[in-house]
C-alpha cells in the first residue's frame, strides 16, 4: 500500500495546471533520445535564419574571420552553387554525420523502422516517392538521410539520396549541414541528373506532396497530394527510371496543428507564404522537452517506412500525356495496394484508417 501511495504521489507531482511533465526519473537514455528529436526540429526551423544572422556579424564586426567568410561566400556562389543539382556531396563527405550516434538516439526516440518489402536491382536508378510528408518528412529522413536504419544493408549496392527544398541549399553554413546528410536539390533538374546517372545504383528520394502536402497533415489521417503530381512520372519515363512507392506509418501522428481548415483565413495565409517562399509556414503541436503538453519537439509515436517493389517504366524520351497519366494511376495503384496491405500491421485502428489522394 506504500509503495502504491507513493506512486500515485508521483503521477499527481508529474502534472500542475493541466501540463504534463515528465517523470523526474526518466532514464539517461530516453532523455538523450528526447534531446537528439529537439535538436533536429530546432535545426531544421531556426538553422537557416540563425546561420544567415551570424553570417551577417562576422561581416560585420571581426576583421579577420570576414575574409575566410567571404572567400567562403565566393567559393559557394562561383564554384559550389549548382552542386545541390548535380549530385551533392561525395560518400567520402557525408559517412560521418550519416553514421553518428545522435542519429541513433534520434532514430531510437520514436522509434523509426525501415521495412523491406522486395528487392531492388543495384544496376538500376530508382525514384523512391515517399508518403505522407507530414509535418517534416521524419521517417523518411532516419530512414534515407543516415545510415543507422541499414538501407546500405537492406539494399546493397544502392546510393542513397534525399531531395529537399533548393532554398536550403541558398542559406551560407546552414547549407553546409543539409549537404552533410547527402541530401540534393528537389528540382527536376536535380531528379533528372539522379536517375539518369550512367551504370544504376542510384536511389534518390522524393516527398511528392511537398510543402502542400504538410498543411493537411493531422493525426491519424492519411490525405496525400498525388493526383496533380505528374511531374516525377515524366521524369521517371524519360529515362526509364522505376517508381518505388514508400509509405511512412505513423508520420501524421507526431504533430497537431494549430486548427486550419481550408476556407480560413489562417489557411489562406499559410498557402501565401508557402507560394512565396516555398516553405510551408505549419503551425504544430507537439511537445517540450520535460513536459508533454505542448512544444515543437515531435511526439514520441512509432513511425514505420515501409518500401514497396518498383513500378517499372518504359524509358521513353518525350513521353506523352497519355503516357504520363497511364503511368500515374499505375503508381497510384501500387501506393494504395501498400498501405492497404500493411495498415494492419503499423496502424492502432486500421479499418477506419483510409488513404485520401488529392
Amino acid at each position: 500500500m506504500l509503495i502504491d501511495v507513493s506512486t500515485r504521489r508521483r503521477e499527481i507531482e508529474m502534472e500542475l495546471l493541466g501540463v504534463k511533465f515528465a517523470p523526474l526519473n526518466t532514464p539517461l537514455e530516453r532523455r538523450l533520445q528526447t534531446l537528439a528529436a529537439a535538436a533536429w526540429i530546432m535545426m531544421l526551423v531556426f538553422g537557416g535564419f540563425t546561420s544567415c544572422v551570424i553570417t551577417a556579424l562576422l561581416l560585420i564586426y571581426t576583421s579577420v574571420v570576414r575574409y575566410f567568410l567571404l572567400v567562403y561566400l565566393a567559393w559557394v556562389f562561383f564554384i559550389d552553387r549548382e552542386a545541390c543539382e548535380r549530385g551533392g556531396r561525395s560518400d567520402s563527405w557525408i559517412l560521418w554525420m550519416r553514421n553518428h550516434a545522435w542519429w541513433h538516439y534520434f532514430c531510437a526516440y520514436f522509434p523509426i523502422k525501415l521495412v523491406k518489402t522486395a528487392d531492388l536491382d543495384p544496376s538500376k536508378n530508382y525514384l523512391l516517392c515517399t508518403f505522407p510528408h507530414g509535418v517534416l518528412c521524419t521517417g523518411a529522413f532516419g530512414a534515407f538521410a543516415t545510415d543507422v536504419l541499414g538501407f546500405h544493408k537492406l539494399y546493397p549496392g544502392l546510393r542513397v539520396r534525399m531531395l529537399t527544398l533548393g532554398q536550403h541549399f541558398n542559406m551560407p553554413l546552414f547549407r553546409e549541414f543539409v549537404y552533410s546528410f547527402g541530401a540534393c536539390s528537389a528540382s527536376a533538374r536535380s531528379i533528372e541528373h539522379l536517375v539518369s546517372v550512367p551504370g544504376g545504383g542510384r536511389a534518390t528520394v522524393l516527398a511528392v506532396g511537398g510543402a502542400s502536402e504538410s498543411l493537411k497533415c493531422k493525426p491519424g489521417t492519411y490525405r496525400v497530394i498525388l493526383k496533380r503530381r505528374k511531374g516525377f512520372v515524366r521524369i521517371a519515363l524519360k529515362h526509364g527510371a522505376p517508381l518505388v512507392p514508400v509509405f511512412s506509418f505513423g508520420e501524421t501522428d507526431l504533430y497537431s496543428q494549430v486548427d486550419n481548415p481550408e476556407g480560413s483565413l489562417l489557411r489562406y495565409l499559410q498557402e501565401m507564404l508557402r507560394k512565396f517562399t516555398g516553405i510551408a509556414p505549419v503551425l504544430p503541436i507537439g511537445r517540450g522537452l520535460f513536459q508533454y503538453s505542448f512544444g515543437i519537439v515531435p511526439r514520441r509515436r512509432p513511425v514505420t517506412v515501409v518500401v514497396g517493389a518498383a513500378l517499372n517504366v518504359p524509358k521513353i524520351s518525350e513521353p506523352t500525356r497519355e503516357q504520363i497519366d497511364e503511368y500515374q494511376k499505375k503508381f497510384i495503384e501500387k501506393l494504395v495496394e501498400l498501405f492497404e496491405t500493411h495498415k494492419h500491421h503499423y496502424l492502432p485502428n486500421p479499418e477506419n484508417t483510409h488513404l485520401i489522394i488529392d
